[in-house]
């Protein structure tokens, strides 16, 4: 395993094991999920700094507000790796209050807001909300019972990117229709995909087919990568990267790094496709931007936020469902 690579994964297990402490009674998919987005930061961060952010939401909101609901663990490690927690802090609540004024809030929305605090100029709030509306509003319209709140999180994070709003909405359907018709992928996880797809340039068909190719080649390796929430990663991996084969290996090797690891193993609470996609994102954090442009680099930046998102949106659903089914029993 490269040197970088295996840095990168003894990161996320001492963040993870941070995370754990700050957050006793967490779903520990969850704070995986947040260990992973301090990770690829490549910042350490500490308990007592965890608790003073969570100690700040929790100040700053309401008792019945969804910064203090399921997205409280994801956004506690947003503030716990910026520079001024307070500012970004205020900052991701004005946003959302901008965005509740265009969609329906949900515990989805504080995790959007604050993505677009950290990543757009406060000049620039505006105009991405009302972007954000107009691609719901056309998401909505080609896909009425596939769209839901969580794609509300998704079209705000897309409407950060340079592109217009008719390109990243014709795009995104395109590579949605391609792939339904050529492969088995859940629709509601093709969706997704084909989000993080839109931000990529080249023709749909190219893009579509890189992904294919990518998946059949770890299937080819005994890589059993999910198609669920796993698909918005897989096509990063597949836009960013060239050798799949390379890829392959390295990303077994990460898998089974991670596999010896706690809670990562044959009776830890991540499965297989789980520890295959956080693997995929290690090896992702590891590579190098130095040459990339400004544009490609939000790009870059967005993708990821989204494919993190996916991640943690679907954790968020399982638990609250998994809370659902207790409370009825």
């Amino acid at each position: 395993m490269r040197d970088e690579v295996r840095r990168n994964c003894e990161l996320l297990i001492q963040n993870r094991d941070t995370v754990q402490d700050a957050f006793k009674w967490g779903n520990s998919l969850l704070g995986l999920s947040a260990a992973q987005m301090i990770t690829s930061k490549g910042k350490r961060t500490d308990v007592t700094t965890l608790k003073t952010c969570k100690a700040l939401i929790k100040e700053r909101t309401g008792a019945f507000s969804n910064f203090r609901g399921n997205a409280n663990c994801a956004i506690t490690a947003m503030l716990a790796v910026n520079g001024s927690a307070e500012t970004l802090l205020e900052d991701g609540m004005q946003v959302h209050e901008m965005l509740k004024e265009k969609l329906r809030d949900s515990a989805y929305l504080p995790m959007a807001a604050m993505s677009i605090a950290r990543l757009a100029e406060r000049t620039r709030y505006e105009e991405i909300v009302d972007k954000t509306k107009e691609i719901y509003d056309r998401i909505k319209k080609e896909h009425p019972f596939l769209t839901s709140a969580e794609d509300s999180s998704f079209c705000a994070l897309l409407a950060m990117s340079e592109k217009s709003v008719e390109a990243l909405v014709t795009e995104a359907e395109t590579c949605y229709r391609f792939l339904t018709e050529h492969t088995r992928y859940p629709k509601n996880s093709v969706q997704s995909l084909s989000h993080v797809l839109a931000l990529y340039d080249g023709t749909a068909e190219e893009k579509c087919e890189k992904v294919v190719e990518l998946y059949e080649t770890f299937k080819a390796c005994g890589l059993k990568y999910g198609t669920n929430y796993e698909l918005p990663m897989l096509g990063i991996l597949a836009m960013t990267k060239d050798d799949y084969e390379a890829l392959a290996e390295e990303l077994s090797e990460v898998s089974t790094w991670l596999s010896k690891q706690k809670g990562f193993g044959f009776w830890g609470s991540v499965t297989l496709k789980q520890r295959l996609m956080f693997a995929g994102m290690l090896l992702q954090e590891s590579e190098g931007q130095d040459e990339v442009s400004e544009t490609a680099l939000l790009q870059s930046a967005i993708a990821t936020v989204v494919a993190q998102e996916a991640a943690m949106l679907a954790v968020m659903a399982a638990s609250a469902s998994a809370a659902a089914t207790a409370a009825n029993s």
